[in-house]
């Protein structure tokens, strides 16, 4: 497998917001984007605000193209602000670099990434690992 299927996609984020639900959480938006980081697939649950199409999107897109997941980014971000201001403007200021952009691998390639928001983002991060695990994923937080 080299890439994330449409079908995966789906499970990835039927299986975020049904995590979500079971933990109680603020409502998600869940996106999936392909190792190139364009989107496979978004979903904002019922009461989620509208703007978080671009948390959840800089999330996965900042994991994505710079091959280090959310969790990885924030301790560089902590170490190291002016490298990631600095990639931040080479990426359009796309980068959302906290807990929840989490690397899709398979066979340990990189297949693409999901990003969760709407919660606190280690819960958001709890989140795509479930999705990413339940499609066959193994997940980078």
């Amino acid at each position: 497998m080299t890439q994330i299927s449409q079908a995966q996609a789906r499970t990835i984020i039927d299986t975020a917001f049904a995590k979500g639900d079971a933990l109680g959480l603020k409502p998600l938006s869940v996106v999936v984007l392909d190792a190139g980081g364009h989107v496979l697939a978004f979903s904002r649950a019922d009461g989620a605000a509208p703007g978080r199409f671009a948390i959840a999107h800089g999330k996965a897109y900042g994991a994505v193209m710079l091959g280090m997941a959310g969790t990885a980014q924030m301790k560089r971000a902590e170490d190291q602000a002016y490298f990631m201001a600095a990639v931040n403007g080479v990426f359009g200021g796309q980068v959302v670099p906290v807990p929840g952009g989490v690397l899709a691998r398979h066979d340990g390639a990189v297949v693409g990434a999901v990003g969760v928001t709407g919660d606190t983002s280690d819960n958001d991060a709890i989140c795509a690992v479930a999705g990413l695990e339940a499609a066959g994923l193994s997940a980078e937080i």
